[in-house]
């Protein structure tokens, strides 16, 4: 367990054959394991995790491998991400999450929203981890608190990753994809500002004639990540960007707060 401060992370997954592609976003991954300080944990909010009415956390000793996905090589489907879980990092968050309805989720288990992000960091899948689900009947607002609630973690060895994508809207990105569309581009520039300048009322409100927003965020569910590494900001966190790329529809955007430095090794 380390002493140090550990970053939040934001990671746009993108498509899950990035999980076996070599492309930039996956080097980065890589190289983001190799220069954190090791956790003694992982909490991820992943994308692809949706519950109604109560927070759920992944429990149990060995959460299962989710294949969330089809359409894709047997390749994919053959990954195990065998991570142990982790029952006291479970007990920790359910305690730091007072007034909010917590349920100890065993029938979940890592889906490729997190596994897919994780396993370029720690291959060796020996890094305890648990998975925390969007509680889509929680107000932006609502999502950013339990993220402050989430902060101290990071002084407690507790890695926190969120996965998703600033922009992801599959049904533009076929009729868009190869471009760069004036309203992702404008997007992308406005959520990057509001990120570095802790602007949570410019990621959390947006007019209802706001196309670009709407054109981005679509769903939601890929974008609410986002909300959970901006409110686990600390007093002193840097803000970096990075993998800041946009292909029609879809961006593979990420951040890092806390300690940037860590960033000059993706080169």
């Amino acid at each position: 367990m380390t002493s140090q401060r550990l970053p939040a992370l934001f990671l746009g997954h993108g498509s899950p054959m990035n999980v076996i592609t070599d492309n930039a976003e996956r080097r980065a991954w890589q190289a983001l394991g190799r220069a954190l300080p090791r956790p003694a944990a992982i909490l991820c909010v992943s994308a692809h995790w949706e519950t109604t009415g109560a927070i759920h956390l992944t429990a149990g000793e060995h959460p299962r491998t989710i294949h969330d996905f089809g359409g894709f090589p047997d390749e994919l489907f053959q990954i195990e991400y065998p991570a142990p879980g982790a029952p006291a990092l479970v007990e920790r968050v359910a305690g730091l999450l007072n007034g909010y309805p917590v349920v100890r989720d065993e029938s979940w288990g890592f889906d490729h929203g997190s596994w897919g992000v994780v396993r370029p960091m720690f291959p060796a899948a020996d890094v305890p981890m648990i998975q925390l689900s969007l509680d889509r009947a929680l107000s932006p607002d609502q999502h950013l608190d339990v993220a402050a609630k989430l902060a101290p973690l990071r002084d407690e060895g507790v890695l926190l990753v969120s996965s998703g994508n600033v922009i992801h809207n599959l049904r533009e990105y076929f009729r868009t994809m190869g471009t760069q569309p004036d309203w992702a581009l404008e997007f992308q520039l406005r959520i990057n500002a509001a990120v570095r300048e802790g602007d949570h009322r410019a990621l959390t409100s947006f007019a209802p004639d706001d196309r670009a927003a709407a054109l981005a965020i679509n769903s939601a569910e890929h974008y609410l990540p986002l909300l959970y590494t901006v409110g686990a900001r600390l007093p002193g966190d840097a803000v970096g960007v990075f993998s800041d790329t946009i292909d029609g529809a879809m961006s593979m955007t990420s951040y890092l707060i806390g300690d940037t430095a860590l960033l000059k090794t993706l080169g």
